[in-house]
């Protein structure tokens, strides 16, 4: 029997993981065990950066009105879908660095930037970097979603299941018993995100680099 790989990361991106998955002859199941919410938040004067970090397209579908007082200064991008979305909101010169905070830290520090505006989520990875002045803002959050009862039927199936964060691994563990593990096995974007998963599982497999194709190219033989 073919396994689907199943994805539970929040939408958009938890369809576009799919139809990626698809592409590379994947069948794919979707239940989002989380749902991103804006948040309010104020807007710091500009002149005090002379660079912008972005680490999600969250923060650019969920900052507001807020973003557009930035669109002068450099942003630099966690990976290429974070650089499109932050060109489609109007940002001009931007930068596509990582392939996470640490590697974009140190590409803003290489550009001479000191003063940096990171706009973020509400649980932010510790990233620092020598000589940088990091002012962080959170303008999403990742709301809990979704049910044990929505991932029974899919588990069914024996799935190859995704992790995308420190966090989704915690919530798969709180969801699916030790005990309903050992025919399941599970692809996390980092080893982070694979020891909040927890044991039991049939593979448990971290990525090289935090990114979706990485992890599918590991989810494919699995299912296929």
């Amino acid at each position: 029997m073919t396994r689907p790989v199943l994805i539970c990361r929040p939408q958009p991106g938890a369809d576009a993981t799919a139809a990626r998955a698809r592409e590379l002859g994947m069948k794919a199941l979707v239940c989002p065990l989380f749902a991103v919410e804006p948040l309010d938040w104020s807007a710091p004067a500009p002149a005090s950066f002379d660079a912008l970090m972005l680490t999600s397209a969250n923060a650019l579908r969920h900052g507001g009105e807020g973003l557009s007082r930035y669109h002068a200064l450099p942003m630099f991008a966690v990976g290429a879908a974070t650089a499109r979305a932050a060109m489609d909101a109007g940002f001009t010169d931007v930068v596509e660095a990582g392939p996470d905070a640490p590697a974009t830290l140190e590409r803003i520090a290489r550009a001479g930037h000191r003063h940096i505006l990171h706009l973020g989520g509400e649980h932010f990875r510790a990233a620092e970097r020598e000589g940088l002045t990091i002012t962080r803002r959170a303008v999403y959050r990742s709301a809990a979603t979704g049910t044990a009862d929505a991932l029974t039927p899919m588990l069914e199936r024996s799935p190859v299941l995704l992790v995308h964060s420190p966090r989704a691994g915690a919530r798969i563990a709180a969801l699916i018993p030790e005990a309903r593990r050992a025919d399941i096995a599970l692809i996390a974007i980092s080893a982070a995100a694979r020891d909040a998963a927890g044991t039991g599982w049939a593979q448990a497999i971290a990525a090289s680099a935090p990114q979706d194709d990485v992890m599918l190219a590991l989810a494919r033989p699995l299912c296929l």
